[in-house]
C-alpha cells in the first residue's frame, strides 16, 4: 500500500518535499522533548517514510503539455442548406 504518491504535482517543489519530512521529524522532537516515546516513534516512523518516498525513490517525471483540444468537426459545422433553395441568377432554383 502507497500512502505518498510521488508522482503527485504536489511533489514536484523541493520546498514541499523538505517541509513534510522536517515537519515530521520535528513532531517527533517535540514528542521526546515532552516525554511520549509513543507519539515520538510514530511521527519518526513518518519522517522515515517521508524521507523514502520523496526523496530516496523520487524520480520526477516532465511536465507534459497536453494538447488544445481539438473541436469535433460533427458540432461546430452547421449543416449545409440545400441547393434547391437557393435562388440562381435569373429567378429559378437550381
Amino acid at each position: 500500500m502507497q500512502l505518498i504518491d510521488p508522482n503527485h504535482p504536489a511533489y514536484r517543489r523541493l520546498w514541499v518535499r523538505i517541509a513534510i519530512v522536517a515537519v515530521c521529524f520535528g513532531w517527533a522532537a517535540v514528542e521526546i522533548i515532552g516525554g511520549d516515546p509513543f507519539w515520538a516513534v510514530i511521527s519518526a516512523g513518518a519522517g522515515a517514510y517521508a524521507y523514502y518516498m520523496l526523496f530516496w525513490s523520487f524520480n520526477p517525471q516532465p511536465e507534459v503539455a497536453e494538447p488544445a483540444a481539438m473541436p469535433d468537426a460533427d458540432d461546430d459545422e452547421e449543416p449545409a442548406a440545400p441547393a434547391a433553395d437557393k435562388p440562381s441568377k435569373d429567378g429559378q432554383a437550381e
